[in-house]
């Protein structure tokens, strides 16, 4: 036989079948080139939060507490905007204990301060992207998981001036979005487990408070049966995992009736609602319109373009929901009832930032919901597109809406990752410690307990590493304590260290 005419395998006999596997092969390449692009991306702009940005003032207020927990004060801040005094379970610390007591353990380790801080974070930010990994393949397989991952990175809330800096910062919203996306993930097998880790979310953030609806839509879809046979059904299912989100508040509301005693516990209990009620804010007299605007332009991205990509995406998760809802399998209830607790959670957040007018144009307020809500919505408008019907001209327009989201997310994703290499508009942390060096040595030497932030801001961060607690110039526990400023001193200089000076007591 002829070699040159001899058949050669399948794809000889069966030219279609050898072009499948080379679109095959292709896309294959291209997801794992894209998969280590977006690694390599999220890990620049992890590496940058953990070691390159400074320490600010958030972060450092709630340092206070773990540094006090070692140092036998309890579960204590400094108290600087309450009074500043040792203040025990201090409302004004929003992120909980779940993110502060891993801390304490790390920092009584002996590592650096700032590392044992953000390392923490840094955990929790891991543990989101591979939940998002993990809920966007069991939604759409391996791309819906990969849009997923990539939200995150191409969101940023680092623009005003309560941001969230980074990833590693030592703050309540990424551990809160971590957690409820695994509640996500264990809810349709161990809905117990998933009340459970909301309410561990609840104590690392306790607006996740909010994602409470997204849950119950989110189990009223996964119950069976119609009219009262499924309310009776939603309510066997529901009734154990209310009790598992309420257990974590327990506990630690417990320990502060143990630690305040009776009354201490009331005014404590008190000053949680008002804190709540009003956000720690004054009226920031902000608008629905204003805020909307700061969300789209929280992207990395001119904010028309973010606003349509979100519309597109959200059209997309809508059809696929609608096409599917009477005629879905098992595993597609599990996605319509991820896809519904996402639009709930997602409109909860955001709905509530938005006409909330004292608030001011901080995205870092709705953020754990759209860390965790927002990508989940993406990977659906895969899912939607897969299961769209085989009228040709329908799946295009589905595959050409789901590119340009794909498209939206990564240049998002890119502009973030390079805004990392732009020069620094503040003080790197680099920078940042070697001006808190010689303060340091001046309050050791002087056995220097408190020092005043003057004012609120970027004082407070050298204050707390230099290790002294930190107060507020204006309180009145504060009066005859020296002040620490990033300007000039109005009384003697008692140590000037280039960027940071401390002054005499007025």
């Amino acid at each position: 036989m002829d070699p040159v005419a001899a058949p050669v395998g399948p794809a000889a006999r069966h030219p279609s079948a050898g072009a499948r596997l080379a679109m095959t092969r292709t896309r294959t390449i291209l997801f794992w080139a894209a998969a280590v692009a977006l690694l390599v991306g999220h890990v620049i702009v992890a590496w940058h939060s953990l070691v390159v940005w400074r320490f600010w003032e958030d972060e450092a207020f709630n340092l206070t507490v773990p540094q006090n927990l070692l140092a036998g004060l309890g579960y204590s801040s400094d108290g600087a905007l309450s009074g500043s005094t040792i203040t025990p379970f201090d409302p004004r610390i929003s992120t909980g204990p779940v993110v502060l007591l891993p801390v304490t353990v790390l920092l009584a380790t002996g590592i650096d301060p700032v590392l044992a801080a953000r390392l923490v974070p840094l955990a929790y930010w891991v543990l989101l992207l591979a939940g998002l990994a993990v809920i966007g393949r069991r939604i759409g397989g391996r791309w819906a998981a990969l849009l997923a991952v990539a939200v995150p990175l191409a969101f940023t809330a680092n623009a005003s001036v309560s941001p969230i800096q980074g990833p590693a910062d030592l703050l309540g919203e990424i551990p809160a979005a971590a957690l409820l996306v695994w509640a996500l993930i264990v809810l349709p097998r161990r809905a117990w487990l998933a009340g459970l880790l909301v309410g561990l979310a609840i104590q690392a953030k306790l607006i996740v408070l909010l994602a409470l609806p997204a849950f119950a839509i989110a189990l009223w879809v996964l119950s069976d049966g119609r009219g009262w046979a499924r309310v009776r059904d939603l309510l066997g299912r529901a009734w154990l995992p209310l009790v598992m989100v309420a257990v974590p508040t327990l506990l630690f509301e417990l320990a502060a009736l143990m630690s305040l005693g009776l009354s201490g516990f009331v005014d404590h209990l008190r000053s949680l609602v008002g804190f709540v009620r009003s956000g720690g804010q004054g009226d920031a007299a902000t608008s629905v319109v204003q805020k909307l605007g700061t969300l789209a332009e929280s992207w990395s991205l001119p904010g028309v373009i973010a606003a349509v990509g979100a519309v597109i995406a959200i059209a997309l998760a809508v059809t696929g929901i609608v096409l599917r809802w009477r005629s879905a399998t098992p595993e597609e209830r599990i996605v319509i009832a991820y896809a519904l607790a996402a639009f709930v959670g997602a409109l909860a957040f955001v709905g509530w930032w938005a006409t909330a007018s004292r608030l001011p144009l901080w995205v870092r307020h709705p953020a754990p919901g759209i860390l965790a809500f927002f990508p989940i919505i993406a990977a659906v408008a895969v899912w939607a597109v897969v299961r769209m019907p085989r009228a040709r001209a329908m799946r295009t327009a589905g595959f050409v809406a789901a590119s340009v989201v794909a498209l939206v997310v990564a240049a998002g994703g890119v502009v973030h990752v390079a805004a990392q290499f732009a020069p620094p508009t503040l003080i790197t942390l680099e920078q940042q410690r070697a001006g808190i060096a010689p303060l340091a040595a001046w309050v050791a030497d002087n056995d220097v307990e408190w020092l005043a932030a003057d004012p609120w801001g970027a004082a407070v961060a050298p204050i707390v590493l230099s290790g002294a607690h930190v107060g507020l110039f204006d309180a009145e526990a504060m009066q005859g304590v020296p002040r620490l400023t990033g300007g000039v001193c109005a009384t003697e200089t008692l140590v000037d260290s280039g960027y940071f000076r401390i002054c005499a007591a007025p």
